[in-house]
């Protein structure tokens, strides 16, 4: 179970971004956060494994304080796939070793060897190991950054935008592994989204922000006429179409 208590970040300037979020997330479950740009979705999640230092609030996981921890032990709980993908000339392989770092004292084990393998595997990247990460494609890259952060065996991994730079196919294929792996795995996963049909189709738990605040957070039905207006300035609604959900404009 993850919570999150009065969550707030600001700026050294003294803009305020975030203020008193709180909310809860039950183990296996696939988060949608949703908003505006600049409501503050992706300070939101480098908040919570310290790439930017909080000015108050908590983040329980398992009775303990993600925030207090040193970054080696959020590192062990916490996986972050960014939204920028390297393009770098390491291999698939040695791009997902780094995932073991956190564990890491003198060198890399027999068992870092097989977690690492294990993780290609789950995400058919096998074939790939020993190419570089700069000559695959977008879809492949993004793959490989999500093995390494099952790499780090997190119990929470944190996605920033993981479909942005990604074709048709390819965000369903990445965000349907995410799925899997949260059902299979009882690994809770976070999305910052902006496309709300692929969070309606992958996610069974949204969080709306607005001005740096929760707007409402629960599952779908949380997505109504009225909330739709509110957070985004639209006038739609969300209509089941051959059993899947999508937001039509009015």
């Amino acid at each position: 179970m993850l919570n999150v208590e009065n969550l707030s970040f600001h700026y050294r300037s003294g803009t305020e971004v975030l203020r008193q979020i709180s909310f809860s997330l039950e183990d296996g479950k696939f988060l949608a956060i949703l908003g505006n740009n600049g409501a503050g979705k992706s300070t939101m999640l480098k908040c919570f494994n310290q790439i930017l230092r909080v000015g108050g609030g908590h983040v329980w996981m398992d009775n303990e304080d993600l925030l207090t921890m040193t970054h080696r032990e959020v590192a062990r709980r916490v996986a972050f796939v960014s939204q920028t993908i390297p393009s770098t000339q390491m291999t698939v392989h040695d791009v997902v070793m780094l995932g073991r770092r956190p564990y890491m004292r003198w060198g890399f084990t027999e068992e870092d060897h097989r977690i690492v393998h294990e993780a290609m595997d789950r995400l058919n990247l096998s074939p790939l190991r020993g190419r570089f990460l700069n000559e695959l494609s977008g879809g492949e890259r993004q793959k490989v950054m999500l093995a390494r952060a099952l790499a780090q065996q997190p119990k929470v991994l944190l996605l920033d935008e993981p479909t942005s730079s990604l074709d048709i196919q390819n965000q369903y294929q990445v965000l349907d592994i995410v799925r899997d792996i949260c059902r299979s795995s009882a690994i809770t996963a976070i999305v910052v989204i902006h496309d709300l049909n692929l969070a309606l189709r992958f996610c069974d738990r949204f969080l709306l922000l607005k001005d740096g605040q929760v707007y409402r957070s629960g599952d779908s039905s949380i997505l109504d006429r009225q909330a739709l207006r509110d957070v985004y300035g639209v006038d739609a609604h969300v209509v089941t179409v051959e059993g899947k959900s999508i937001v039509l404009v009015d």
